[in-house]
């Protein structure tokens, strides 16, 4: 009984905070204002996300968003789980000297200021590729595939080999399907970092024509973007609608696109998650 009553304080403070800025969000701004919303809005208005939707650089931000999560979400996929088959094979020379190099950049690293030098020396400030090229490898997820590889029965491999393919066709034709449960958990891991990530855009992009989603919400949030979206809005709109509002719109916008992908590899979720939980 006491656990059941904790684990519905535990979801009550993990949700509520998010349905608090929803019905915010569907109320009229200057109403808002007043306060006393909590449950339900208690004058319903989409003026907001109009507003929203009417900003200039909104749509341009969501397209790059959406651009980058889908062009970099199946190179890591691709690039992670095929040095990750590598490494499974016991013929690689100098595998566990890789691991050791591996694990040691999972731990320790050169810092911002050499990472941003680097990011600048191979010209990629202000280029798209920043946001796919240095996330095309992850050493973490590799040990997820390298987990799941290596319960693969080595039978399959050696079939395919009988057959003439060679390391590369084996890896896409037998390694690669029958992989589906890690590779969707991969994915999800990725295509949530690829869409939530503010701080490349942040820190190596100073044209907002390639600044994504997740940066413009921050500079709605911690800059006066807000005010310049309601400078811009008709004047019947602006009484409904407030610098407050607009952000909590912001947030339902650039937040919902993901939140319904869950449902769909939630099930290869689980399997991937609990790839190497147990052992025969």
């Amino acid at each position: 009984m006491f656990n059941s009553l904790l684990m519905l304080i535990v979801c009550f403070v993990t949700l509520y905070p998010i349905w608090y800025v929803i019905v915010n969000a569907f109320n009229d701004g200057a109403d808002a204002m007043r306060g006393g919303i909590y449950w339900w809005p208690r004058q319903f208005s989409l003026d907001s996300f109009q507003a929203v939707f009417r900003s200039e650089g909104i749509m341009t931000a969501m397209g790059v968003t959406v651009a980058k999560t889908l062009i970099g979400t199946p190179v890591h996929v691709f690039f992670t789980a095929m040095v990750a088959y590598a490494f499974s094979r016991k013929e690689l020379v100098g595998r566990k000297l890789y691991m050791f190099i591996g694990t040691v950049t999972m731990f320790f690293g050169g810092g911002l200021i050499p990472y941003y030098l680097l990011i600048r020396d191979l010209h990629l400030l202000d280029n798209f590729l920043v946001y796919i090229l240095p996330a095309a490898f992850s050493f973490f997820d590799l040990i997820i595939f390298l987990s799941f590889f290596r319960e693969i029965p080595p039978g399959l491999e050696e079939a395919a080999k009988i057959d003439g393919a060679n390391d590369f066709k084996i890896f896409y034709k037998v390694i690669i399907p029958v992989s589906m449960p890690v590779v969707a958990t991969i994915a999800l891991f990725h295509g949530v970092y690829q869409w939530n990530d503010y701080f490349t855009g942040m820190i190596f992009i100073n044209d907002t024509n390639l600044q994504p989603i997740q940066t413009y919400l921050y500079r709605v949030v911690a800059q006066s973007s807000s005010n310049q979206m309601l400078a811009s809005m008709p004047s019947g709109m602006a009484v409904t609608v407030t610098s407050q509002s607009l952000k909590l719109a912001t947030m339902v916008v650039t937040t919902a696109p993901i939140v319904f992908v869950y449902p769909f590899l939630q099930k290869y979720f689980v399997k991937g998650f609990m790839i190497g939980s147990i052992k025969e």
